[in-house]
């Protein structure tokens, strides 16, 4: 009877054993497993506040371990200008991701939360990063010398982004911007839509390359050296009327399809991992709210299987006020297939909105589950269930010397040389760097914050020189010419200046500030003063050539006459030493106008291919020329 017993106990003690290790076993933690077994085995387990929680991306200057845990969210947003620390370090940023991450895997599921940047021109919102020239620039590199440049810095900046614990970027903008007066214009590669798609390159440059036979649409992300990309901003944002930003884009649908969306057919078939939607409307109705355009045609006629995040506010300006029915707001933005909300803010708001809109069947389940579904899909991918964490390995990617080579390269390949010479006269260009004496003037020639232009540490970017490393364009040139010759800066000199002082040259270095978003729309398109009148006082006595720091195309036309040699130089972030390498001739020019270069402004909008199109200097322009040591 004793031994009866005791193999009775030993039986039960082992069906015991048995049901906690089932217990404790989840298909979902588990690599070896399909991934759609992980995915559906996680969302079974479920609750909607869980899955809703996924669908809720909040400003981590908000948040806190404690509210990532207590609401279940899938997802934070550093915004620009707001780093853990002033002049915080890659440590500083693993520290606070970290910090963030712990709230996530202490929940129930440990599904891992994942942190977005704007890395838009590389990591531009850190210290100390490599920024490389804003899209307008790398558009004017055409990609016909290396092909594979925008991939490069695809991949340097995942490792930048990388070294600061984040897996997420906003990014590329992938709009076809058909106005310069619009104010996200430089963040556009070209107003060709064809350029656009060839740009989209860099997706792979960030993500990783495609493994062979993956489905079309099918997000992939690389290993713990790559980042998800986002396409943005769905779509026709860079067509509105007058350029105006968030503003209406009077199009057809075939004229939709054709230039706009040309580069998210590109972008869907080289795995982007999500696509944010543009504030813009198309013909009326907000993007936001389109569900036509959202979930038929991207989601249903392109196959994409990544997920689908406003922007910042993006349902709240679906109303007219930003406090007008915010559940209505939830309710149309869900319903046009939005995945992830931006919210930033009032996150209790729209959680309690969205839980009332499903539990009261306006918002079925099934279209709950579309989005966690999308979501998780890409956390999987990534990695994260595996490593959520992030490690130090990388953090001296962050400004590393090779990065900072590769942008200097891409800020040569990037100028545009529109003029060389006046009539009748000698080239100026290559400049002689063994010249006596050379004036540098100009609001632009010794300022980091103007070279960077906007989404540069901070939203609209900055004016001074100690925000972040790098060279300015007098300090390159000074460490260009021969140590006897010399370099005399004045921002603003005086005409009675420039006649009393006998100088070799002038380089002369004006544009526009800073801006970002609504804050660059402008109906003049000028350079600031007093960058008319130093060109009208250097360049009437002596000869010079003239550098344009502009995010587009800017009113030049009377003063082109006076210059003997003019540059678009566009935004070329923290290398400046790349200009100095073209203008003194160790390397020719070779870039490309992007972008259409007007006479007037009353002429826009003005494209290549219009019926009546006379630009000052046309798409596709730019002199070329050779090393000065080449034969």
């Amino acid at each position: 009877m004793v031994i009866f017993r005791l193999f009775v106990t030993s039986i039960l003690l082992l069906l015991g054993c048995m049901s906690i290790g089932e217990a404790s076993y989840a298909s979902y933690k588990d690599p070896r497993k399909p991934l759609n077994v992980r995915i559906r085995d996680l969302m079974r387990r479920m609750t909607l506040a869980e899955k809703i929680g996924q669908m809720a991306q909040i400003d981590r200057v908000l948040s806190t371990p404690d509210v990532v845990k207590s609401y279940f969210i899938g997802s934070l947003v550093s915004a620009p200008g707001a780093s853990p620390r002033p002049q915080a370090t890659a440590q500083d940023w693993i520290d606070m991701v970290n910090e963030f991450q712990k709230g996530a895997m202490s929940t129930r599921l440990q599904i891992p939360m994942i942190l977005g940047i704007d890395a838009v021109h590389g990591h531009s919102n850190v210290y100390g990063a490599t920024i490389f020239p804003h899209n307008v620039g790398l558009g004017a590199t055409r990609q016909v010398t290396d092909p594979d440049l925008v991939k490069r810095i695809g991949q340097a900046t995942a490792l930048e982004v990388r070294a600061t614990g984040i897996p997420y970027t906003f990014a590329p903008c992938v709009a076809v911007c058909r106005d310069p007066r619009w104010g996200r214009c430089y963040e556009s590669f070209s107003e060709d839509p064809q350029l656009v798609e060839a740009m989209t390159d860099i997706i792979p440059g960030l993500q990783g390359d495609l493994p062979p036979n993956t489905r079309k649409g099918v997000p992939f992300v690389d290993g713990n050296r790559h980042i998800a990309a986002c396409a943005k901003h769905y779509v026709g944002d860079g067509g509105t009327h007058d350029g105006i930003n968030e503003g209406n884009t009077v199009i057809d649908r075939p004229g939709l399809l054709k230039i706009h969306m040309a580069p998210y057919y590109a972008a869907v078939y080289k795995g982007v991992s999500s696509i944010m939607v543009s504030y813009s409307s198309f013909n009326g109705k907000k993007m936001h709210a389109n569900h036509d355009l959202v979930t038929d045609y991207l989601k249903n006629t392109l196959k994409f299987r990544g997920f689908v995040i406003s922007d910042w506010q993006g349902i709240d300006k679906i109303n007219s006020s930003l406090d007008a029915n915010y559940t209505y707001s939830v309710y149309e933005g869900i319903s046009a297939g939005i995945d992830m909300v931006m919210i930033p803010w009032a996150y209790t708001t729209f959680i309690d909105d969205l839980t009332y809109l499903v539990k009261s069947k306006a918002i079925p389940m099934s279209r709950i589950d579309d989005a966690v579904y999308r979501i998780l899909r890409v956390k999987f991918t990534m990695g994260l269930f595996e490593r959520p964490y992030a490690d130090h390995s990388l953090v001296n990617e962050l400004g590393s010397q090779a990065h900072r080579e590769l942008a200097r390269e891409a800020v040569r390949k990037s100028l545009v040389l529109l003029k060389n010479g006046k009539e009748g006269s000698k080239p100026l260009l290559p400049l002689d760097r063994k010249a006596p004496k050379i004036l540098v003037a100009g609001t632009h020639a010794n300022n980091l914050g103007y070279q960077c232009g906007g989404w540069t540490i901070q939203w609209q970017g900055v004016t001074v020189n100690n925000a972040t490393r790098g060279t300015t364009i007098l300090s390159a040139v000074k460490s260009t010419v021969r140590p006897n010759t010399k370099v005399i800066y004045e921002e603003n000199p005086d005409a009675d200046f420039v006649k009393r002082n006998v100088f070799s040259y002038a380089i002369v270095v004006v544009g526009e500030i800073p801006y970002a978003e609504s804050m660059g729309d402008s109906k003049n398109l000028t350079i600031i003063d007093p960058g008319p009148s130093v060109i009208q006082n250097v360049c009437r006595s002596i000869k010079c050539v003239v550098i344009i720091i502009s995010g587009r195309p800017v009113a030049i036309e009377p003063y082109v006459s006076q210059i003997d040699a003019l540059v678009a130089a566009w935004l070329p972030g923290t290398e400046g030493q790349g200009v100095a390498d073209v203008l003194f001739g160790d390397h020719g020019f070779t870039g490309k106008l992007p972008r259409t270069w007007f006479k007037s402004v009353d002429q826009l909008p003005m494209n290549v291919g219009d019926k009546h199109y006379d630009p000052l200097f046309p798409f596709g322009f730019g002199l070329t020329t050779f090393p000065a040591n080449a034969s």
